[in-house]
């Protein structure tokens, strides 16, 4: 009996192994098949964007859409949230959504131009809007993680916090960053000229991007969006993932903030308005499923890129505002039909 009971236990033993082994295979397997989709939907928005580009050139007055500064203007316009929408990849890509990184953006605005006092260091304020909105983030990974409440909402509830919070610290008020020769002006000066802002952009593009198609930690940010049960069973430390994707989220969501305050001369506790929604657009566009598991940092640019040339070509052209809103609508709607298919 006791030999019986030895060789079932080996028999379980192996059994476990090989449905362990299935598991890790199965999972290979589909994670060779997401990247063939991801790859064919950074074609796919590629091609979109280039068809944009060609209408823009042909329906803009007097080829003005071709002029360097419009076209720097265009990409000047979309690196706010262009920079939030990196991060928001890997949030999405775990299945997740992040509802408060507009509300986070406003905050770091108001933090940063709160620090901006006489004789302040400007590095000193920045790293305290950052490590504020970071903290804002984790909060979030940790709800989300730990707590598992739902990511919509753990991060509604911080989009209305934090929004209010903002506007508590600053007494529901803009700070002023004027001009001339005191800390805060210099520090608008340094940070908004367009090499700045799109020079920040294109380095977290390249960051983000290698950090997702090259590192261990973009690999297990697609297993568990990809398949959690699977990931957990292969040992990935599934919670670490999601407090570190919105973790980055929250700091990125700083440096747009920071930024922000920079071209616009004010920390405003109201900006950053829709600009979630934003984020999410460009990366719905892109090619990332909202289910989690299937997108890249390419397709990201890709869909930020194809937002700006759209609502440019439109502005220029004189279109309202609000078709432009129903405009964008619609592409969201066929990105997300086209990932179906």
């Amino acid at each position: 009996m006791l030999r019986a009971l030895r060789k079932q236990g080996a028999c379980g033993k192996k059994n476990d192994s090989e449905s362990h082994d299935a598991i890790l295979a199965q999972n290979a397997r589909t994670m060779k098949l997401r990247s063939n989709k991801d790859s064919w939907s950074d074609k796919n928005g590629t091609l979109s964007l280039i068809s944009i580009v060609i209408l823009a050139i042909l329906v803009t007055p007097t080829r003005i859409f071709l002029d360097p500064g419009n076209l720097t203007d265009i990409l000047r316009q979309v690196s706010v949230t262009g920079i939030i929408a990196l991060a928001m990849t890997f949030v999405i890509l775990t299945a997740g959504i992040d509802l408060s990184v507009g509300s986070t953006l406003a905050l770091a605005t108001s933090v940063v131009a709160m620090e901006l006092k006489p004789n302040a260091s400007i590095a000193i304020a920045i790293l305290i809007a950052l490590l504020a909105s970071a903290a804002v983030g984790a909060v979030n990974g940790a709800c989300v993680a730990l707590l598992k409440i739902q990511p919509f909402v753990v991060t509604l509830a911080t989009m209305i916090g934090i929004r209010g919070l903002a506007k508590w610290l600053t007494g529901n008020a803009n700070i002023d960053i004027g001009f001339g020769q005191d800390v805060a002006a210099r520090f608008a000066e340094m940070l908004r000229t367009k090499t700045v802002v799109i020079g920040t952009w294109i380095i977290l593009s390249a960051v983000f991007w290698m950090l997702l198609q090259r590192t261990v930690f973009g690999r297990h940010v697609r297993a568990v969006g990809d398949n959690e049960h699977a990931a957990l069973y292969a040992g990935l430390p599934i919670r670490g993932v999601k407090i570190w994707v919105y973790t980055l989220a929250g700091l990125l969501s700083g440096v747009a903030g920071v930024l922000y305050a920079a071209e616009n001369h004010q920390g405003n506790p109201n900006a950053g308005v829709a600009y979630e929604l934003d984020a999410i657009a460009a990366v719905v566009i892109g090619g990332t499923r909202l289910s989690g598991g299937s997108g890249s940092i390419a397709g990201t640019i890709v869909g930020t890129l194809t937002i700006g040339v759209l609502t440019n070509m439109l502005r220029l052209n004189n279109v309202d505002s609000n078709i432009e809103m129903m405009l964008k609508a619609v592409i969201i709607v066929l990105a997300v039909t086209l990932q179906k298919r």
